[in-house]
């Protein structure tokens, strides 16, 4: 039996926080402005694989108005959330993310991320896919105000 999720989130680009995409630091002057880390590629992994199991949003389980997820390392989210669709039986069969960026480039760190990812669920990096792309100057992500990620997710009934 398989399931799909998908989950789509953004945060602001702000000076002064580290800019952290997929578990990786990129050398920045601004970063993503959120209760955690504001990891937004790992947030919509997270969420996906929540979506795929019908849990709810990310939100449910860390809101930003708790002290105990404040600054929270996002790969300790998505280890947290990759637990509980271990807990119901189920294994990741492979993701397929999309990070929106309008200046930061993604292509030089692409692997280093497909390997973070990888190795939080302990997986092969081939079922993990990262791509990247501009909003062409449009929208929030256009003006350089945020960056956004959207995940699909495939899990599947361990045996």
């Amino acid at each position: 039996m398989y399931r799909i999720g998908h989950a789509w989130d953004t945060h602001k680009l702000v000076l002064g926080r580290k800019l952290i995409l997929g578990g990786v630091e990129f050398p920045s002057e601004i970063g993503l402005l959120g209760h955690s880390d504001a990891d937004v590629v790992l947030h919509a992994i997270a969420e996906s694989l929540l979506g795929s199991l019908a849990l709810g949003d990310l939100g449910t389980f860390y809101p930003d108005t708790s002290s105990k997820t404040l600054n929270m390392d996002s790969k300790r989210i998505l280890k947290e959330c990759y637990q509980m669709v271990l807990d119901r039986g189920y294994l990741l069969n492979n993701l397929d993310v999309t990070i929106y960026a309008e200046k930061i480039k993604i292509a030089p760190k692409r692997e280093q991320i497909r390997a973070s990812i990888a190795a939080i669920f302990g997986v092969n990096i081939d079922q993990i896919s990262v791509k990247a792309t501009t909003w062409e100057t449009m929208g929030f992500v256009g003006r350089e105000e945020a960056l956004a990620a959207e995940c699909v997710c495939l899990i599947k009934k361990s045996i």
